[in-house]
């Protein structure tokens, strides 16, 4: 296992990083970048063992339903990256039980990449939305035929892959990269077929950044993006040579859904399960908030913390479904029930706004109007922005400012809408959670007792 230093030094590759336009040579260099690398290289530290055989054993694939339960909590305090390794290795050990009937060559090979990624000690982040051209044509009919990731040479010893993957979280800071079909594939689309693993560091990978954390500010008006925060990434791939023992799918168009099914079920779970730990946060920060306010008793008030918390309850009570229903791989992994996980999902992603609204209307304007902590700096203003935000003799201004910037940073600034689009978008829109809804959903039983109610079945 690598220890969090080891893990910096690997990344000195010769991996092409660009930040803000500039390629960037060391990512410590870089606050933006550098407040990330740290936390990564802080998990490497917090999971470390020096026994020669040790593995990390969060990469480790639950083997019942109690263990992937007891995975969750630990999954809430990993750092994110390798949060993203585990749903990808999960997604592998899935896909590979998937492919195994109809396609079983690629299943040692999957195997063995999952076992060495462990050995390793890696970090690996998933690359699935291709930049798709135009919507409305398929990816072999687009204009740009590099539109959505293909291969466009095939050789004895691997394949050479061209196109784009967007949105993709922590890029910069991983070891390899990967690469699935955002979709199902028609035939005539085999070139389009294709899932495999690609080192960073390989010729032809560009990486760009963008980032929500704050740049020259004070960090205690950001009291939760300035200490931690993750950049997103569009990976370019010009031309890049994958071995053939890192090629998972290649042409097979009838399995080009059996990674991104897996994974965004996997991405689904992660979603859950830092849902529920915000929709509680969102609860405690508007009961705090009400309290400074001195609102807490107001009728309408306590009516939409209450709205919130049978918000948060449902999402974790959709999450016990989702374990409680958990199913076994012919290998004997356990992976949470689709319906119940992408139903929850689906529940919180379209809830957000709701329950931030309710938080936006119980703090108040201040949120985006309150003095800067620097402002209570200053001897002469700190008496009188005490005086004025402070609500009584319990509630100082200063305390009562730090939460309207808590509730701002997460909510309503940059931080805030990451959060609106990821929660919305990670793994995949409210559509896709609709149509695993509708392919698991028990309609017949549904159809069965309507038919009952009025008196069509013939019982």
């Amino acid at each position: 296992m690598l220890t969090g230093r080891q893990y910096k030094e690997s990344l000195n590759d010769g991996r092409k990083v660009y930040f803000d336009g500039r390629l960037v040579e060391d990512l410590s260099s870089e606050p933006a970048l550098a407040v990330p690398l740290e936390a990564i290289a802080a998990g490497y530290d917090k999971f470390h063992s020096d026994a020669p055989d040790a593995v990390n054993p969060l990469t480790m694939a639950p083997r019942s339903a109690a263990e992937l339960r007891e995975r969750i909590p630990v999954i809430i305090e990993m750092d994110l990256l390798l949060n993203v390794t585990y749903q990808a290795l999960m997604t592998l050990l899935v896909a590979a039980g998937r492919l195994a009937d109809d396609n079983p060559e690629f299943v040692p090979r999957i195997k063995a990449y999952v076992e060495d990624a462990r050995r390793k000690d890696i970090r690996i982040t998933e690359c699935i939305t291709d930049a798709k051209g135009d919507r409305t044509l398929a990816p072999a009919k687009q204009h740009d035929p590099d539109a959505y990731v293909r291969v466009v040479e095939r050789r004895p010893d691997g394949v050479v892959i061209r196109g784009a993957k967007l949105h993709i979280t922590a890029a910069a800071f991983g070891h390899d990269l990967m690469v699935m079909p955002t979709k199902s594939m028609k035939p005539g689309e085999e070139d389009y077929a294709i899932a495999c693993a690609v080192p960073v560091s390989s010729p032809g990978v560009h990486i760009t950044n963008t980032t929500y954390h704050p740049r020259g500010v004070d960090p205690r008006d950001f009291p939760v993006s300035s200490k931690e925060s993750m950049p997103d990434s569009m990976v370019i791939f010009d031309d890049v040579f994958v071995p053939t023992e890192r090629v998972f799918l290649d042409g097979q168009t009838a399995h080009a859904a059996v990674f991104a099914h897996s994974l965004g079920l996997w991405e689904r779970l992660g979603g859950v399960s830092f849902m529920i730990n915000q929709a509680d946060e969102l609860v405690g920060l508007a009961h705090l908030i009400a309290e400074a306010n001195g609102t807490a008793r107001v009728s309408h008030v306590r009516e939409k913390i209450d709205e919130m918390m049978i918000h948060a309850t449902l999402l974790r009570a959709g999450l016990e479904a989702a374990l409680t229903h958990a199913h076994a791989t012919p290998d004997g992994f356990y992976y949470p029930d689709d319906m119940f996980t992408n139903v929850t999902k689906y529940h919180g992603a379209a809830n957000f706004n709701a329950m931030v609204r309710h938080l936006h209307d119980i703090a108040g304007g201040a949120v985006v109007t309150a003095p800067s902590m620097a402002d209570f700096d200053n001897p002469d203003l700190k008496p009188l922005l005490d005086k004025y935000m402070g609500t009584g003799p319990d509630v100082s201004g200063e305390y009562r400012t730090k939460l309207f910037h808590a509730i701002r940073d997460t909510t309503a600034d940059a931080l805030g809408g990451w959060h609106q689009v990821t929660n919305l978008q990670s793994g995949g829109g409210l559509f896709a959670q609709r149509l695993v809804t509708r392919k698991n959903y028990d309609i017949e039983r549904a159809r069965a007792l309507a038919l009952k109610a009025a008196g069509l079945s013939g019982a």
